[in-house]
C-alpha cells in the first residue's frame, strides 16, 4: 500500500515524496518590476524536500495582479529573476511549478498600471474590500472582457507559460479557484453572460477549459497542471446549488482529462462524495489540499495518500512555516507555528527564519 513518503513520476518528473507546498501569497517580491529577491529564492530553496512545490500565485499579465507586491511573469526582467529561484531550488534537488494567477475582478485600480482597472467575464463588482498599499478599498465594478479580450487573455496565460519555462520552472498549474479570474466564469454569480461564454456550464467552463488547452499545447500536457475549489466562496463566489456545482465540475474534470496533464490539484469542500467521483473522473494524478476547517492540514491528511483518496496531498500554512516538513511529518513533529502576522509582506522574519528540526 503506497504512502505519502514514497516517490512518484509525475508526467516524467521523478518526486520524491507526494508531499505537495502549496502555493501561497506572501507579498514580498520587492524587486524592480514586481521581480523575484533573492529571499524568495531563499525561502523556495528551503523548502526544496516537498515532492513538489507550487509557488505564490503569479500574474501573468499586468491587469491580472490583485495583491501588493506580487510577482509576475510578463516581462524579460521578471523572468530572469525567477531564474534565480529556480535555480536554488533545483540545486537543492526540488521540483517546482509556477501558479499562473489571474485575479479577475479582485483587485483595484490603484494596484494596476496606466490606468488599467480589473476585468472579470461580467461587469459584477464582488463584495468586500482589497487591501492596497493604501489600506483597504472596496471592489470596484469589473470591465466586462469581449470575444477579443478573452483571446488575449488566454494568450496572456499562454505567453507566461512559455516564459514560465524560460525561468527555469519545470511547469505551470493554472489557477481555477478561490474565485480568481477562471472561476469567476465558473460561476453563475460572476459570470451573467449569455453568449458562448457563459449561461449554461458548456459555456461557463468554456474559458478554463480554452486556457488549459492552449497551455498545454505552448509548452506541453506533462508541463501543465490545474487547480479547482468546486463550491469554495471565496472573493464573492456563490456555487450554491450542489447539482450545478457537481455538473459543472464533473463537466470540467472530464474535459480536462482529455488534455494528458500532469496533474488536477483540487482545494476540497465538505463534500467528499464530489471528491471522490472527481477522483474517479480525472485519469492521472490527483493533487488534494483536504477540508480540516477550521484547522489547517495537518499529519493526520497522510492517511488520504495510504487509502487511495489522493495520490498527493497538499500543505499550506504548515509548510510555511516549517521549510523541512516532509522530516517532521515523517518524525511525527514537533512542528512550528505559522506566525499569521508576517503571512503577507514584510522581510525575512515569518518568511526565511523558522527553524529546520
Amino acid at each position: 500500500m503506497t504512502n505519502a513518503f514514497a516517490p512518484i513520476d509525475l508526467a516524467g518528473h521523478s518526486l520524491a515524496n507526494r508531499i505537495v507546498m502549496a502555493p501561497m501569497t506572501r507579498s514580498r517580491a520587492y524587486g524592480p518590476g514586481a521581480t523575484a529577491t533573492d529571499l524568495m529564492a531563499t525561502y523556495y530553496s528551503q523548502r526544496a524536500s516537498a515532492g513538489l512545490i507550487v509557488t505564490e500565485g503569479i500574474q501573468p499579465s499586468a491587469v491580472g495582479q490583485g495583491y501588493p507586491d506580487t510577482p509576475g511573469l510578463h516581462s524579460a526582467e521578471q523572468v530572469a529573476a525567477w531564474r534565480q529561484v529556480t535555480d536554488s531550488v533545483h540545486l537543492d534537488g526540488g521540483v517546482i511549478f509556477a501558479q499562473l494567477m489571474h485575479t479577475g475582478r479582485v483587485g483595484h485600480p490603484s494596484l494596476l498600471p496606466d490606468g488599467l482597472t480589473p476585468v472579470a467575464p461580467s461587469p459584477v463588482a464582488a463584495e468586500g474590500r482589497v487591501f492596497t498599499h493604501q489600506g483597504p478599498m472596496d471592489f470596484v465594478t469589473p470591465r466586462e472582457l469581449d470575444a477579443d479580450a478573452i483571446a488575449r487573455t488566454i494568450a496572456d496565460f499562454t505567453d507566461a507559460a512559455r516564459n514560465a519555462i524560460a525561468a527555469g520552472f519545470d511547469g505551470v498549474e493554472i489557477h481555477g479557484a478561490n474565485g480568481y479570474l477562471i472561476h469567476q466564469f465558473l460561476a453563475p454569480n460572476a459570470n451573467r453572460r449569455t453568449d458562448g461564454w457563459g449561461g449554461d456550464v458548456t459555456g461557463r467552463v468554456r474559458f478554463g477549459l480554452e486556457v488549459a488547452a492552449a497551455v498545454a499545447d505552448a509548452i506541453g500536457g506533462h508541463r501543465t497542471g490545474f487547480r479547482i475549489s468546486p463550491g469554495n466562496p471565496y472573493n464573492d463566489i456563490a456555487e450554491t446549488d450542489a447539482a450545478d456545482v457537481a455538473s459543472t465540475y464533473t463537466t470540467l474534470v472530464g474535459r480536462l482529462g482529455e488534455l494528458n496533464l500532469a496533474y488536477l490539484h483540487m482545494i476540497e469542500g465538505a463534500d467528499r462524495i464530489l471528491t471522490t467521483r472527481l477522483r474517479e473522473i480525472w485519469p492521472g494524478t490527483f493533487v488534494l489540499n483536504p477540508f480540516t476547517h477550521p484547522e489547517p492540514t495537518g499529519p493526520d491528511a497522510l492517511g488520504l495518500v495510504q487509502d487511495g483518496t489522493a495520490d498527493m496531498i497538499a500543505y499550506g500554512a504548515l509548510f510555511l512555516a516549517n521549510p523541512d516538513l516532509p522530516a517532521r511529518l515523517a518524525a511525527r513533529g514537533p512542528y512550528n507555528t505559522p506566525d499569521h502576522s508576517t503571512f503577507y509582506g514584510g522581510d525575512h522574519r515569518g518568511y526565511t527564519d523558522y527553524p529546520r528540526l
